[in-house]
């Protein structure tokens, strides 16, 4: 008789189901490791100038050619990938923690303390986020660390609402009714019980929301209120090439690519993840 599964293997098994969930499990794993591994990988140093060879189409020298101060394209490439892969992912963890903790108060407490931390988050997500975006980054030094926390500081409502409506239904199980008899505290309630129970959407709306937070990095980075030149990232790669994009297309079409695909790769593991975490969905037996 086989050994009945584990809760780890039953997810495994719902997750590999979804081919382009583990496909893109595969390209974000490579293209995560070149990127953090850029040093290792890049030919050439992202701000090393080559005047006399600017805007040179792809070849085996520069794999994806070089820009208007000749540096290597595929070199820069690595490098922002790294720079906007980082916001992406420390972004979506700053507002899947604000959004969490939000959340679950309102769940858990209800009346008063859930009515006024859902019309705060109802306000908050009223407000234009991209202009919003714009002015605090127009008015701040456009670094790293400031770059995440206004994204992150931006971009939890969502996963506050998500949350709220879990912990809603999670805090009326049987063993959050025998912890609070035991004299356990509301805190200890939160973080020990109810938060471990609603995990599946929290790491959905994270990994959801790392690209959603490349987007509005290389958004703000194209419209110049982003990351500063020289230090690369995808979307101030697209603003360089705006000048050559009829006519050195490849300086646009490889920044492009990236976003694209890891976008895209990011949204099929959030599909595959709440497919494996949805208790719902059945997997094979």
């Amino acid at each position: 008789m086989r050994p009945p599964r584990t809760q780890t293997q039953i997810i495994w098994d719902k997750f590999r189901r979804h081919k382009a969930a583990v496909v893109s499990g595969i390209v974000m794993i490579i293209l995560m490791i070149l990127c953090f591994g850029a040093p290792f990988f890049a030919p050439y140093a992202f701000d090393a100038i080559d005047l006399r060879n600017t805007r040179q189409p792809p070849s085996w020298q520069h794999l994806m050619g070089t820009d208007d101060l000749g540096r290597d394209a595929f070199t820069r490439l690595l490098y922002g990938g790294r720079i906007s892969l980082m916001v992406g992912i420390f972004a979506a963890l700053v507002a899947t923690s604000i959004g969490a903790l939000v959340g679950a108060v309102a769940g858990f407490y209800g009346k008063r303390t859930d009515n006024v931390l859902m019309r705060f988050t109802e306000i908050i997500i009223a407000i234009p986020s991209l202009p919003l975006l714009i002015i605090l980054s127009s008015y701040t030094q456009a670094s790293v660390v400031i770059i995440i926390l206004i994204i992150g500081l931006l971009s939890w409502m969502a996963t506050a609402r998500i949350v709220r409506g879990s912990v809603h239904s999670v805090k009326r199980q049987d063993f959050v009714m025998a912890a609070r008899m035991m004299g356990c505290r509301n805190a200890t309630i939160i973080g020990r019980h109810i938060i471990p129970n609603v995990m599946g959407p929290i790491i959905v709306g994270a990994t959801l929301g790392v690209g959603a937070a490349i987007i509005i990095e290389s958004s703000l980075s194209f419209l110049g209120l982003g990351i500063s030149p020289p230090t690369p990232t995808w979307g101030n790669m697209l603003q360089d090439s705006q000048s050559t994009m009829s006519t050195k297309p490849w300086l646009t079409i490889f920044p492009g690519l990236a976003i694209l695909i890891t976008v895209l790769c990011i949204n099929f593991l959030g599909e595959g993840l709440h497919d494996a975490l949805d208790p719902t969905v059945r997997s094979d037996q």
